[in-house]
């Protein structure tokens, strides 16, 4: 894919993360722990460091983090708003911390394994 669709697809993947976090009564989605507070929140973050990585190729991962931590940090600090009906938790900041870490390390073994100059194996055999 090229940058423009990553750009559209983490563009809509904040769009609806926002809304799930900002919604006073949000829907109840059937999906595996679906019920699970820390993992909507994980899986949520995840995907957008997957997708944030694929969208800015050249960011540093590090500016990456930092930014989606904060939009993290946001989204638990309008949550504590009264008009909003939801629960600002540390924890689900953590969370969402956690799992940005955890992919953009992922997303960090992937690129240097794909920069690795691959040595010919022709050459390989001269030094047998």
């Amino acid at each position: 894919m090229h940058r423009p669709a990553w750009l559209v697809l983490l563009a809509l993947a904040l769009m609806f993360t926002l809304v799930m976090a900002w919604l006073p009564n949000p829907p109840t989605m059937s999906l595996p722990l679906s019920s699970d507070d820390k993992a909507q929140h994980m899986l949520a973050f995840a995907a957008l460091s997957v997708l944030a990585s694929l969208a800015f190729p050249v960011a540093p991962l590090s500016r990456i983090a930092e930014r989606l931590s904060f939009l993290g940090a946001l989204i638990e600090v309008v949550q504590a708003m009264p008009s909003i009906h939801r629960d600002c938790d540390i924890f689900d900041w953590l969370a969402d911390t956690a799992a940005i870490l955890a992919a953009l390390s992922i997303v960090w073994v992937v690129r240097q394994r794909i920069r690795r100059p691959r040595i010919p194996s022709d050459s390989v055999e001269k030094f047998s």
